[in-house]
């Protein structure tokens, strides 16, 4: 296990009651725990928002000092074809569980990644062994999954944590790490992690490695973010039709920074709604963003479509 594995089981909630940000969740999820009728389960939802936590909370006040014995997880990313689902999953699913339970559970986390041949063998799975097995799927996108798993499920849907509750998670491990921030320090924490627990956790890592007092230069340092007033000032400098000046911070940004391309252009999507310019050209520019964006997945050369893209900033607004 790695540095970072170990910091996040460190602060991973071991009860319901830890469990921070998707109260209404928790609350339904617990009843089911406490009744020991426990459906199957797809918890959907964007990455760090507590889906693989609370499975394992389910596991651990379910089974207590045996939950390991009686809990298969799996990633769909990595196990993710037919063979995996009719070999280690179906034979986890038919043996007894361990001590006094009727059912074992399995945790199939990132499952939007499984081959749709996997899910249909799944889908037989859960019916055949339905008495002695529950399932619980993890995935960013539950649209992926088949509608015959879906309905056989109960579905959460998390959403991402709110500013207050990522405040909480915050101050809980730099009080337990003694590292110290001011409120903008914090303030920019939270707009990178954008209520993802676990990226606010890795910020929180990767700056604590450079100074027990955090500066929003070691955040910078620790993440591919850029600084949001060089992000301001390569837009204002495009719209205002300084389109070279643009062009070269954008490429200190990139070259001598390192940040990454796709990064830039969704600070761009955020900023371009904080400039004091005609809606319907703030529009234009976030579309533009939308068709860049796809570009650089498609995998274009990012230094030419961030420039192109720049460029079309000025052109919108009659440079």
């Amino acid at each position: 296990m790695n540095e970072y594995d170990i910091w996040i089981e460190k602060y991973r909630p071991k009860t319901f009651d830890e469990i921070i940000g998707q109260e209404a969740i928790v609350r339904k999820v617990k009843a089911f725990v406490e009744t020991k009728r426990l459906p199957h389960l797809i918890f959907s939802g964007a990455p760090g928002t507590g889906k693989s936590s609370i499975a394992l909370v389910i596991a651990r006040s379910l089974y207590g000092e045996s939950w390991r014995d009686n809990f298969l997880e799996l990633n769909g990313s990595d196990a993710r074809g037919i063979d995996t689902i009719r070999g280690e999953v179906k034979s986890f699913a038919r043996t007894r569980s361990v001590g006094n339970f009727p059912y074992r559970i399995i945790f199939l986390d990132e499952s939007d990644a499984l081959t749709s041949e996997a899910q249909q063998a799944l889908r037989r799975t859960m019916e055949n062994f339905s008495n002695s097995c529950r399932f619980i799927f993890s995935a960013n996108y539950s649209s992926k999954i088949i509608e015959p798993i879906q309905s056989r499920c109960v579905v959460f849907r998390f959403k991402p944590l709110s500013n207050d509750a990522l405040k909480i998670v915050i101050k809980t491990v730099c009080d337990k790490e003694g590292l110290r921030l001011n409120d903008k320090v914090l303030e920019i924490i939270l707009k990178v992690a954008d209520g993802d627990v676990r990226t606010a956790t890795n910020i929180l890592q990767s700056a604590a490695s450079l100074s027990k007092t955090i500066s929003e230069e070691n955040i910078f340092e620790a993440t591919s973010y850029a600084n949001p007033k060089e992000i301001e000032e390569i837009l204002n400098s495009a719209v205002n039709g300084n389109f070279l000046k643009a062009r070269e911070l954008l490429l200190n940004l990139m070259i001598k920074q390192g940040i990454d391309g796709l990064e830039i252009v969704k600070q761009f999507q955020k900023n371009i709604l904080d400039l004091n310019l005609d809606e319907k050209k703030k529009l234009s520019m976030i579309e533009k963003c939308g068709e860049t964006e796809f570009r650089l997945v498609e995998g274009s050369d990012p230094f030419i479509q961030l420039q192109s893209l720049i460029a079309s900033f000025s052109k919108l607004n009659g440079v």
